[in-house]
């Protein structure tokens, strides 16, 4: 029986390859292994050099490839002085291929067809040709398309899960017999219920008692609902808790609470006694005592009552989280202003001093045309200036201190005011301006002589004992046309608009030291009846019927048609004013204190500063806007004057800009007294400035 098995198996197999050899002579090819030669494998190794031979082409072997440069990401230009361009896989230098010049390069790619499609490599120093598909990718490249032709961004979306709810459920076992039983422990809650109800623990109330709570007033605990402590801690947990504000930290203990100080911290006999005596002066609740060794310390008799003060600050005190900020730059902090250099011109640099004065030089005051200028100084002289040469063109020696100098802002007038002493001069210089400007000026002084008689025989409450005198006829001579004796120090003179009236402010603190006088009637009047602290600067507002008064600590704003008051300017902080100025358009003020502060008031929106401004380290002496240019300035005892740029726009809705351009620096400090007055070009942006060091400055 194996015999008969091993024959069909061997028939099998004879059966498969003639059926293989069948297949292979129908395709015209024959196939014989190394069974078909047995031992002979002399004749296998000849059968084998009659087989066509097998053409290696690129991905079949490497071996035919030129060897790749391997050096990476490396400038291929540090190897410009070497023979190699780099190193292959074995570690084996690459060496440099021979390259021609530019016109062999030329002459060759004439002379090849395949130029358009061909690539330099850098690396390996070789032209690379692109094949159909490599151009095909270069292409949809350069048109902004997906790299392989072969995807499909429209293609049909792959639903990974299904929308249709399953039918059957997903197990067959039987359903469990727990689900058809009650629960026992709901069995056992309702029948503690019902256990209670028996027992009368629970109840519901009568009709009767309901009718009696409606009648008695209900009183109810406000904490009854409120939530326990432990509650509220099992509540929140888990959740996001509050975060937990820590208790400040105690002081450290210093040298005297010591229980063995060292021996310059122990009082001595006197100063114990006058700490014993003196219960209300004391800085420490304690003596610092010396003690040998800690375990003689007594017991601290304040102890419980500091504890109770400690839980006091801790429970009663608020506190709050810090957060910290987390700026990279402080100059985020800053605000965002424009360059100094957009907002030109304003004056930069000294042009030209004015010398003469042998005193302080209180004040200065420039003519409307601003070709004049005009100053007054403790030497008791007032000095007339050509203010583009510098050129004294006139002394008035008025035998006082000069506090005030003012030129009248009609054009149409020349004359000016001086206030030294206890009288106050108009003057009406000559060879400064033109013939009929001069006589205007004198008939204009002139016609309130004769009204001053008729005025002194009806007097009336508001009139004031003060004397308008005729100068002598050398003070005539001189230029001088009338004298206002006030019989009281005159501070400070201020000029309507219109150059008719004229407000002084004499060094008194009672209610005649403001008086406001007009000179084409020659007449005098007191307008307060009463005033509210010692004034310390007057001005007329420059398009209204208002007065500005400033005290030691508040400005107020007067009515003078309807004697009534405007508004109050209240300055948090101020200690004492020392300058007050009108925007020249009239909506916005500016204030200056001894105390280094400015202020600035918009008069539409708030009775408080828009903005206080501190950056001089001494007492600011003025305050002034420009009646041309968005320019104002301050002058102050430290020598300095700090130009700003103050833009005032006609939206009303948009907050004036104030933008710190320049500080001047050029007078010397006397007496601890620095600028003491400062003044505005009314044509140019320039700025006169006047000092305790007798010279005045011209800024261009």
């Amino acid at each position: 029986s194996s015999e008969n098995e091993n024959e069909n198996g061997s028939d099998d197999d004879e059966d498969e390859d003639e059926d293989e050899a069948a297949r292979l002579a129908n395709e015209g090819l024959e196939r014989l292994t190394i069974r078909d030669f047995g031992k002979d494998l002399e004749a296998w190794k000849e059968y084998r050099k009659t087989l066509p031979q097998i053409d290696a082409g690129y991905a079949s072997d490497s071996s035919t490839e030129e060897p790749a440069n391997t050096i990476g990401n490396v400038p291929i230009e540090w190897y410009d002085d070497y023979p190699h361009i780099g190193y292959d896989v074995d570690g084996k230098r690459v060496m440099r291929p021979a390259t021609g010049d530019e016109l062999d390069r030329f002459l060759a790619n004439m002379d090849d067809p395949d130029v358009f499609r061909t690539a330099r490599d850098e690396t390996n120093m070789r032209d690379v040709r692109l094949s159909e598909e490599e151009i095909d990718i270069i292409r949809r490249i350069q048109g902004g398309s997906i790299p392989d032709a072969k995807y499909d961004a429209y293609e049909d979306t792959v639903e990974w899960f299904t929308s249709q709810t399953m039918e059957t459920p997903l197990s067959g076992a039987t359903p469990s017999k727990r689900g058809f039983v009650p629960s026992k422990w709901e069995h056992k809650r309702v029948m503690k219920i019902v256990q209670a109800i028996r027992q009368g623990r629970i109840s519901r109330p009568s009709a009767t008692a309901s009718a009696e709570s409606k009648q008695q007033p209900s009183y109810y605990d406000i904490w009854d609902k409120a939530e326990k402590s432990e509650e509220r801690v099992k509540r929140l947990e888990g959740s996001a808790r509050r975060p937990r504000l820590a208790a400040p930290r105690q002081a450290l203990p210093t040298h005297e609470e010591s229980y063995h100080p060292p021996a310059e911290y122990l009082p001595t006999d006197k100063e114990r006694q006058q700490w014993l005596d003196d219960e209300d002066g004391r800085k420490r609740s304690f003596l610092p005592e010396d003690f040998g060794s800690l375990r003689l310390v007594p017991g601290y008799s304040q102890f419980i009552q500091e504890r109770f003060q400690r839980c006091l600050d801790l429970y009663l005190a608020p506190r709050a989280v810090k957060k910290p900020s987390n700026l990279q730059n402080a100059e985020e902090l800053m605000p965002k202003l424009p360059d100094p250099r957009d907002l030109r011109p304003f004056p930069s640099a000294e042009s030209l001093v004015y010398r003469g004065h042998t005193g302080r030089v209180r004040t200065i005051s420039v003519d409307p045309a601003g070709l004049w200028l005009v100053s007054g100084s403790d030497d008791g002289t007032v000095r007339l200036w050509e203010l583009i040469s510098g050129r004294c063109a006139g002394i008035w020696d008025l035998k006082d201190v000069v506090h005030m100098v003012a030129w009248n802002p009609n054009p149409d007038l020349c004359m000016f005011a001086a206030a030294a002493g206890g009288r106050v001069v108009l003057v009406a210089p000559a060879d400064v301006c033109a013939d009929h400007t001069r006589l205007a000026t004198d008939e204009f002084v002139r016609a309130g002589v004769g009204s001053q008689a008729k005025d002194d025989e009806e007097v009336d409450d508001s009139a004031v004992k003060v004397s308008w005198d005729t100068p002598t006829s050398a003070e005539q001579a001189a230029g001088i046309r009338v004298c206002i004796s006030m019989h009281m120090t005159a501070k400070s003179v201020a000029w309507h608009r219109r150059g008719d009236y004229l407000a002084t402010l004499a060094a008194t603190s009672n209610a005649s030291s403001v008086l406001i006088h007009q000179v084409s009637k020659h007449k005098s009047q007191h307008p307060f009846r009463r005033l509210k602290g010692v004034v310390q600067n007057i001005r007329f507002h420059p398009t209204r019927p208002w007065f500005v008064v400033s005290t030691q600590r508040y400005v107020r704003i007067y009515n003078l048609m309807q004697q009534a008051l405007v508004k109050t300017l209240l300055l948090p902080g101020v200690k004492w004013i020392s300058s007050v100025d009108v925007h020249p358009q009239g909506d916005n003020l500016i204030v200056g204190s001894y105390d280094r502060k400015l202020a600035w008031f918009d008069l539409d929106l708030s009775a408080k500063p828009y903005r206080s401004i501190r950056y001089h380290s001494q007492a600011i002496r003025q305050v002034q806007f420009s009646r041309r240019f968005p320019l104002f300035a301050t002058a102050s005892d430290d020598g300095s004057i700090q130009v700003y740029h103050g833009m005032v726009y006609q939206d009303l809705n948009q907050n004036p800009l104030i933008v710190p351009l320049k500080i001047l620096r050029g007078h010397e400090i006397h007496s601890s007294l620095g600028v003491l007055d400062c003044v505005f070009h009314p044509v140019q942006p320039w700025l006169l400035s006047s000092g305790a060091d007798g010279t005045i400055r011209l800024w261009t």
